[in-house]
Order: structure tokens, then sequence, then C-alpha cells
């Protein structure tokens, strides 16, 4: 089978999209079908190896020229590639180019506005290159967001489209009026112009059915599966200081001020283990006064001296980190549709605290990997940490537990086999 498979890129940061995105087109080419996996934006960053394909369609740099002024929307070809060649789009990405919702939500509705668009041109050349040269059995979108390319592929009799749901819904909150209510209209038009949805959890097929107005039934569950290269239940050095960790975009939205201000109350409790808060993931030019205010907390308050940022991580400085904790967290202010952390911190062994919402409930229940705390609730964040940090005995059979959940459910292999399976019923509806 030919799968096009068209991922969004981040602007040169890990993305748990794009993560798994990756992840999924290699496993189904070990599976030994033909993907292509093609970026949209800007290159994708993955921290195994990239199987996608070195040119950039729906350039960032010609989609913002295309939506602030008229003449690029009439420029030729060549041009345009030039504007799209990876190296120019990692440059500018590198420079700290705005993902800000308030800044983007004129462009967010001419992108699902697709044909009817200001980037209508690059949705031509994209569905050219589809039907012409790629000629796919299915086309898998990576998000919600890219709805406007549906009908085009639909109008020029294309294969069944698939449409990933990996969270947008953060993003599309943060519009402004008049856009925000602009591309909910829109987002649910194009989403019936679909003929697949895939969640990697019941809570956001639940969430999303009713977000796009679509029937539950067109959405299908695939867990997401890591691969297991290199990540092992590894026993952390026994320095007599015990880590609590955070690996995750260091954001509000992420939640790093309510684990430093839990551990920050675990501090003041004699009875506790001596124990310091390692964090790390990627900081963004816009979070950078958040990350400040929440460095500055811990550097002066009970936590001084305990507080380290690691940075952005490679994979195996990634693996190391993980395999270095004795609990994880990520305290998420805001509901988690994917919960990608979480999964690497089992493959690694380690139990996880994390929230009570969003896809955490059902992947604990599933796990039994960890323990959950109250949203937005620091106080018993800090009672569920001191249960891991008291009896590291129970902590490391849930930590035993993830990795074991990993290794049964959330590999990449299953999810793999489960998208095929469903790219085969879309494909031939008749045989199912």
């Amino acid at each position: 089978m030919r799968i096009a498979y068209l991922a969004a890129g981040a602007a040169g940061m890990y993305c748990g999209s794009c993560l798994h995105d990756n992840t999924l087109a290699a496993a189904l080419l070990e599976l030994g079908e033909d993907v292509i996996l093609a970026p949209i934006y800007t290159p994708i960053r993955t921290d195994e190896r990239d199987v996608s394909q070195p040119r950039v369609f729906f350039g960032g740099i010609n989609a913002f020229l295309q939506q602030k002024f008229a003449i690029f929307r009439r420029t030729p070809r060549w041009l345009d590639g030039w504007l799209d060649h990876p190296a120019l789009l990692r440059a500018v990405a590198s420079r700290g180019a705005s993902v800000d919702p308030a800044k983007l939500g004129d462009m967010t509705v001419s992108m699902l506005r697709g044909e009817e668009g200001n980037q209508h041109k690059e949705l031509a050349k994209l569905v050219d290159w589809l039907l012409d040269e790629v000629q796919p059995d299915v086309v898998h979108l990576s998000n919600s967001m890219m709805l406007g390319l549906a009908r085009m592929i639909a109008q020029r009799c294309g294969p069944p489209v698939v449409c990933s749901l990996s969270g947008e819904d953060i993003f599309l909150e943060k519009l402004r009026p008049p856009h925000y209510e602009t591309a909910r209209q829109l987002l649910r038009e194009r989403a019936a112009e679909v003929d697949a949805f895939v969640a990697m959890n019941g809570y956001f097929a639940d969430f999303m059915t009713d977000y796009l107005s679509v029937a539950r039934e067109k959405v299908h569950v695939i867990p997401h599966g890591l691969s297991l290269d290199g990540h092992s239940p590894a026993a952390a050095a026994d320095e007599g200081v015990a880590r609590v960790g955070y690996l995750a975009r260091i954001c509000d939205d992420k939640g790093l001020h309510l684990l430093v201000e839990a551990c920050e109350l675990l501090a003041q409790r004699n009875e506790l283990p001596p124990f310091e808060l390692h964090a790390a993931g990627y900081l963004g030019a816009g979070d950078r006064a958040y990350f400040k205010t929440v460095e500055r907390r811990a550097n002066v308050g009970p936590l001084a001296g305990r507080f380290h940022y690691h940075g952005e991580l490679d994979r195996p400085q990634k693996i190391a980190f993980l395999q270095s904790l004795a609990v994880m967290s990520t305290p998420t202010v805001y509901r988690e549709s994917k919960g990608l952390p979480v999964l690497e911190a089992w493959a690694n062994g380690r139990p996880v605290v994390v929230p009570d919402h969003g896809a955490f409930p059902e992947m604990i229940a599933a796990s039994g990997g960890g323990l959950l705390h109250r949203p937005l609730d620091a106080a018993d964040l800090a009672e569920r940490l001191a249960t891991m940090l008291l009896d590291r005995a129970a902590a490391a059979a849930m930590g035993n537990s993830g990795r074991l959940a990993v290794e049964t459910r959330y590999n990449n292999r299953m999810m793999a086999t489960a998208t095929r399976t469903l790219y085969e019923r879309l494909r031939d509806p008749q045989n199912t």
C-alpha cells in the first residue's frame, strides 16, 4: 500500500506530533508499506532516524508571505521552491519564528479555507504532487489544522483522507475574535470531508467528536507507540539524592510552575529523603519570561540549590536523563491529548505523577505506572510525590508496570499494525 503522510513541522523544536508521525511512518516502513513522509510548513525534527522527504510543502515563509502580500500569490514556482528550501526554513525557525496563536489567527483561517484561502497556489502544488507523482492509496494529515487540504483531493478523485487529532485545540482556543469563531466553523465544515480521524486515546476521541461535530464512529483510537531502541529500565546511580524530573516543553501550559510549588512544599518536610528537581525540555523565545519567573522562584525559596534545568535534550541525553530519575511529573494545566513523555518515562522503568484529567487517567488505569493528583493542586501533587519518595519499592513496581505497558500496548509495531488495518478498511470498505 502506498501512503502519503503529511507531517506538520514545528519550527525547529522537538514536538510530540513530529515524533509520533516519524515513529509511525518508520514502523509502517518496517511492516513493508510504501510510506512517503512529507513535511509541511517546516522540516520535522525528531530524535530518531528521520524518514521524512527532503522537500517541504506549504513552506512557512511562502505561506506567511502569501498571507500578507498579494504579489506572492502569483510568484513563479522556482522562486517558491527557493523559499521552501529546508536550509532556509531551518535558519528562519532557529531565530524564533512566532507560533503565538494571537498573531496567527488570519493565517489559520486562510489555511482552513484551503482552495479558497490565500495559500491556494501552495495547495494546488501539493495536490498535483500527491495525485500525479505519488499516487497514494491513502493520504494521512497529521492534525486537523490541515483539513483545508481535503476538499481539493476529493474534487480530483483522490484517495481516502485520514486525519490525526493531536492536541491542536490548545492552539485554537487561544485564537482571538473574530478568527476563533471563523476557525471553529471552518473546522466543522471541513471535518465532514475527511474519511476517518485517529486519536491516541478515548478521552481525546470523545472530546474532538464534539469539537469537530463528527460522528463518534468516525474517530478511531490508536494509542501512540514508542520504539524501544535505547530505552532501558536501568537502575539510577545511587548518589543519595533522589531526582524528581520534568520532561516537556517549558511553558505555562505544561505546568512546571506547579511542580516547583509542589517541590517547595516537599523541601519543608523533614521526614523525606534528600531530593532535587531536574527539568528538561525545549524553551522558546516566547516562554523565556515565564521560565525566568519559575527559575527565580526556585532559586530563592525552599528549593534554593535544588533546581536544575538541563535544556533541550537529544535522544541519548533524554534517555540518560529519564534513567537518572526517581519519579517524573508533567502537571499540565490543560487536558493532555498525547502524554508522550509519560510513555518515555515508562520505557525506562520510571513511575509518574500526573494530573487526573485528559489522557492521563486512561493511561494510568491501563498501566498502573504511576499516581494521579488533583489538577492544578500543588499540595496534592506534593503528597503524591512524597508517596513515591518514601516508598521506593512501590515506586519501582509502578515503573516496572509502566515498562510492561509500553512493551505490550504502547509500542510502535502495534501502532503501525492498527493504523495499517484502518487504511485497508478505507481503501477497500467492501471487504471489511
